[in-house]
């Protein structure tokens, strides 16, 4: 169990308060968990229900979804509870057997199929004895809460009094001794389900992801129109009392300007320092200026900030043209992010899993997300946690606010802080000697194919760069540009507008430097070139290991060196994920929803759909639990024809038995030399005639195009931040007193990669340890994906067995979801 958690009036004034700038007032450890497998029926007989209750959000379908094909794999009867404690208390109707085929369909719908409603009756004794017995009736002594931290709170008060609840329904003869014995303790789940992220103990909440994808779309939409006017738009966002959506609008879409509860302005200067930023903006040049407010801003005093405050001082004071646009439930709506999906799938399968796991001693607990890892973690700490948070901002202290929010929440507020200036600091910053900090000649260049979130990352280590006082250099077209000398200084304004934008704008090849080392070393050194970041795929990998092998030949390779990985593939080695991946899993997920919603209304269909990805099957495999697919075919899993035609058996039962109308078989390009996509359609349509039709689709570079993701942007400019500062502090330790760089060791040439739970630079000559050069990505026992397959087959109807993942609580992190 973890420890009493410490208050944080008392950890804020410590006097032994740690140095640590992220540090972390009351932190919440997660529960243990014992690696296992889970095998089908191994939990027959219990009793599951699972309800949605509070505000609704994208992404809680999938965990409903999750939570009744996975309890219903594990052999358990599970309920839907409708319209939530409301249900609960009212019974009959509104408590009904779930079926497999009853959550068909609905993976790709937002809002909860389920109903959701608030309940004055549960918050009474009364209701909660009605509820009680309601649940009794049905065997239900495992519960699934999907909400926010009031509902979840709620369902623990229940949880402690069950006891006494079952003990009076016994004694006026409600229920009878053998019931009362039977279902002598309740045990409860929660998952959090909000768009705000507004939940301490998770990084990231289901919907948040969807939301910010439904307000970026507006601020790109909205940026045309304003561009063409020289208008200023203020956009209210959702947020009463969280800023996280405002805060990562601001920094995904450049805005200009924000207003969040957390980050309170300044009540006597606010309106000078609004105009001063946009009339600077104006006079360089700027066409447009984009402010995002959230419905719950504050200014020192505690007073509100309202879109319309802020259009009266911008149009008063500048005479700016000003259009005021909010958003409301625009952001709750919309299908879910692919994101949001498989957290719901990954969630709900978890949350199953841990109320078997449970006995009346466990701690309630909540499944969460830290970093990549989904975790249980103590409801009540939770709570609590989150409370503490509205009690700091009551009491106007703010900074203890963000620290409660956590790390990923710090980092965010200071990465839009130096962003979002317009032209870099007049003083430079000093080292603890006092003197001025030295001034590195920092590069940056893509290698490989293009992918969204590229143009992110060069903005932001452009804008990190001068903004610590170094120089970045723009090396266009990759290694023929080096070859060819397109070496060009980056000023701070070059890269404005970059964020929202698809492709590589700083120009990329797939040339590696093996096509001519003495030209590479020659321009580095004429442009004295201190520090390189190489943003790609396998082949920026490839690139970076190149120079650090041959550095005993050119000594102008001796210079640290960074690998980002960005590409659409996630084939990168060393990195549980790449920039890129995720808008490329989102075109291929809306694609294949699109593909489905063709075929409405017409007989049984089969689509067969090829994504990209070369020998790497994360695409596949993602996309397939996003996008609820029947199969997902990868080189990771050899096909045999017996694998095929096994498929194709539960497809066609599925249709006959289950009210399945639509199938979605994925195949990775490379999965197999033999068994292609035209293969697979062969086989399908001769093997299904008289039973359903089959098209096929290859999506080929759909895939590379788009918008970049909330995710992309963010990670991207979180990964380029970090970058910038490991290459200043790598120089410092191999720089000499002539400013001549020795980077010699193995060290010095890494990659940058988020590995479980933290953000780590990994030398290139470790990494190569891991990687399967032959086909172009990391070995498979490496790969983390390929352990979400399983969870993809059993929704799919599948027989398959569930590893759970073993969770030490003591393993320390840095680690962060965007």
């Amino acid at each position: 169990q973890p420890p009493k958690q410490p208050s944080p009036e008392k950890s804020a004034t410590d006097a032994n308060k740690p140095s640590d700038p992220y540090y972390d007032p009351m932190p919440i450890l997660p529960l243990e968990v014992q690696r296992k497998l889970v095998d089908q029926g191994s939990q027959k007989g219990k009793g599951i229900a699972v309800f949605t209750s509070g505000g609704d959000s994208q992404g809680m379908n999938a965990a409903v979804r999750a939570v009744v094909r996975f309890g219903i794999y594990l052999g358990c009867k599970v309920y839907f509870i409708k319209e939530g404690y409301q249900g609960m208390v009212d019974g009959g109707d509104n408590i009904v057997e779930a079926s497999w085929s009853s959550v068909s369909g609905i993976i790709h719908r937002g809002g909860t199929i389920i109903g959701s409603a608030r309940c004055m009756d549960f918050k009474e004794r009364e209701g909660r004895l009605k509820a009680a017995a309601n649940l009794i009736m049905k065997g239900i002594t495992n519960l699934v809460v999907i909400g926010g931290d009031g509902s979840l709170t709620g369902a623990n008060r229940f949880r402690q009094e069950w006891p006494s609840l079952i003990e009076e329904l016994k004694n006026n003869n409600v229920i009878s001794e053998e019931a009362f014995k039977t279902y002598s303790h309740l045990n409860i789940v929660g998952m959090v389900g909000s768009i705000d992220n507004d939940f301490c103990g998770t990084d990231m909440t289901i919907g948040t992801d969807s939301a910010l994808h439904r307000i970026i779309e507006a601020v790109d939409a909205i940026k045309a129109t304003a561009y063409s006017h020289q208008r200023t738009f203020i956009m209210e966002v959702m947020g009463r009392h969280c800023g996280y959506l405002a805060l990562v609008a601001g920094i995904v879409t450049e805005a200009d300007f924000i207003f969040i509860p957390e980050w309170p302005v300044d009540e006597a200067k606010w309106q000078d320092n609004l105009c001063k930023k946009l009339e600077t903006e104006r006079e360089g040049g700027h066409r447009l200026n984009i402010i995002i407010v959230a419905e719950g801003a504050l200014d020192t005093s505690g007073k509100d900030i309202t879109c319309d405050m802020v259009k009266k001082v911008v149009v008063d004071r500048l005479q700016q043209d000003t259009r005021v646009t909010v958003l409301g439930h625009v952001q709750r709506g919309g299908a879910p992010s692919a994101f949001d999906r498989i957290l719901g799938c990954r969630m709900g399968a978890e949350a199953v899993l841990a109320l078997m796991d449970a006995t009346p001693d466990t701690e309630a607990c909540v499944v969460s997300l830290e970093g990549n890892t989904a975790i249980r973690v103590p409801l009540m700490a939770c709570v609590e946690k989150t409370q503490a948070v509205t009690k700091a901002m009551t009491e106007k202290n703010w900074d203890l606010a963000v620290q409660l929010r956590g790390r990923s929440f710090q980092r965010n507020l200071e990465t839009f802080k130096m962003l979002a200036k317009n032209k870099p600091p007049k003083t430079m910053p000093l080292l603890p000697t006092g003197t001025a900090a030295p001034s590195w000649n920092l590069a940056v260049m893509h290698v490989g194919a293009p992918c969204c979130g590229m143009n992110a990352a060069v903005r932001s280590f452009a804008r990190n760069c001068i903004f610590s006082g170094n120089n970045p250099v723009g090396i266009h077209n990759g290694v023929d540009g080096l070859i060819n000398d397109e070496v060009r200084p980056i000023k701070w304004s070059d890269t404005t507008g970059w964020v929202s934008e698809g492709g590589a704008l700083l120009g990329t090849r797939r040339t590696l430097p093996e096509k001519n080392y003495a030209k590479c070393a020659e321009n580095l050194k004429k442009h004295n070139i201190q520090g390189l970041l190489v943003i790609g795929g396998f082949e920026a990998f490839s690139a970076v290991s190149q120079l650090a092998e041959n550095r005993d030949k050119y000594k102008e390779f001796r210079i640290p060196m960074v690998v980002l990985p960005a590409t659409i593939s996630n084939n990168v080695p060393g990195s549980d994920f790449s920039v890129g991946a995720d808008t490329a899993l989102n075109e291929i997920t809306e694609i294949c929803d699109r593909i489905r919603q063709s075929a409405q209304g017409t007989k049984r269909r089969v689509f067969i759909v090829e994504t990209m990805g070369g020998y790497c099957g994360y695409l596949a495999t993602m996309a397939g639990l996003a996008g609820g697919a029947d199969a997902a075919y990868i080189f990771e899993e050899p096909m045999k024809m017996k694998d095929i035609l096994r498929d194709l058996e539960i497809m066609a039962h599925k249709m006959d038995h289950g009210n399945v109308y639509r199938g979605l078989i994925l195949r990775n390009e490379k999965s197999s030399e033999n068994y292609d996509t035209d293969f697979l359609y062969r086989v399908y349509t001769e093997e299904g005639k008289g039973r359903f039709t089959v098209r096929q689709n290859i999506l080929g570079h759909m895939q590379q195009g788009g918008w970049p993701s909330p995710f992309d942007r963010n990670v991207a400019t979180k990964m380029a931040a970090k970058t910038v500062n490991w290459l200043c502090e790598q120089l410092t330790h191999c720089a000499a007193m002539d400013r001549s760089v020795h980077a010699e060791d193995p060290s010095t040439a890494t990659l940058l990669g988020m590995r479980t739970r933290a953000y780590k630079f990994q030398p290139i000559e470790d990494v190569k340890k891991e990687t399967d050069f032959q086909y172009r990505k990391a070995k498979v026992e490496h790969q983390w994906w390929m352990k979400l397959r399983s969870i993809m087959a059993i929704l799919a109807q599948h027989n398959s067995t569930y590893e759970v993942e073993g969770l030490d609580p003591r393993a320390l992190t840095d680690g962060e979801t965007a």
